[in-house]
């Protein structure tokens, strides 16, 4: 997967994965423009976004009456001074459909185990490479 981020003279960044596009931006007090969520709400959207299509399509694989699925989360940033602290996020489930409790109980435990928790939980590396600097246009 690669998607290009491009700013254009503002804090807005126009997202592309060459098919699809978003944008995200900062709140006009820290001087963007409010286009668009910015960097780290989109990080944690990415993760509720993740969580309900993980169950949207489990449990249609399981052929379970889930009609819909509401995730909040909640993420609350370590503070800059601990070092090893971690982050927290903080999902709330709401499952609609007739489902009974084993399947309610199994589809928690499912959300848990979504592509961007287990990226988020799991260890990264990262690399950063200059490329040569392109005239403005």
């Amino acid at each position: 997967m690669k998607i290009d981020a491009t700013t254009s003279g503002s804090l807005r960044v126009d997202v592309t994965d060459g098919v699809a596009t978003g944008v995200m931006d900062e709140p006009v007090e820290l001087g963007g423009n409010g286009d668009g969520l910015t960097p780290k709400q989109m990080l944690v959207a990415s993760l509720g976004a993740c969580t309900a299509l993980t169950l949207k399509l489990y449990s249609a694989r399981k052929e379970w009456p889930l009609e819909d699925v509401k995730i909040s989360v909640d993420f609350e940033e370590a503070p800059r001074t601990e070092k090893d602290a971690p982050h927290r996020f903080v999902q709330t489930v709401e499952l609609i459909g007739d489902l009974d409790e084993a399947q309610r109980e199994r589809l928690l435990l499912i959300a848990g185990k979504c592509p961007v928790h287990r990226i988020l939980e799991g260890p990264a590396v990262f690399e950063e490479h200059l490329v040569e600097t392109r005239e403005a246009e």
